[in-house]
């Protein structure tokens, strides 16, 4: 039993967008520290992107954030906003034997929440980081963090996850 950091669609075209209330730039920046301690501990880091179905070719900028993926770290295709529907997530977690999931990523209410979702549903626990993610609006990433999420576990600062 682990806890692994899941980290959802932290790429350029996605962190170039304008998103808040934190910017793509500070994301990626917990959440490469959050990577880095993960890694430290000896704990599962699994990166999840998005690839668009039916286009002969992705958008520039649709790989993971430079500097993100490391040797070890489980990537993650997918080809629908929450990643458990189209890929073999639920196994490879399964086989890491992560019981703990701590999100981050892009967008709040889109790729963490429709996977975070489906997580509760596989009885995993939930963390969610709330400053290394953001959505389209303070207002949606909000409601979110302060009203849906915690209904599917916890919420926490970077900062404090850090120092438990």
């Amino acid at each position: 039993m682990t806890t692994a950091l899941v980290l959802v669609d932290l790429m350029p075209r996605l962190l170039e967008l304008p998103v808040a209330p934190h910017t793509g730039p500070e994301i990626l920046d917990r959440s490469l520290r959050l990577a880095e301690a993960f890694r430290a501990a000896g704990r599962p880091v699994v990166l999840i992107r998005v690839d668009r179905p039916n286009v002969a070719e992705q958008p520039p900028g649709s790989g993971f954030a430079e500097g993100l993926v490391r040797p070890g770290d489980v990537t993650v295709v997918k080809r629908s906003i929450g990643a458990f529907a189209t890929t073999d997530l639920d196994a490879r977690l399964k086989e890491l034997g992560a019981t703990t999931l701590v999100f981050g990523g892009l967008m709040t209410t889109m790729g963490v929440e429709s996977t975070a979702r489906v997580a509760s549903d596989l009885d995993y626990e939930l963390v969610f980081v709330e400053d290394a993610m953001a959505a389209p609006t303070a207002e949606e990433h909000e409601v979110a963090v302060r009203v849906v999420l915690p209904r599917f576990g916890e919420v926490v600062t970077s900062a404090d996850y850090l120092q438990q």
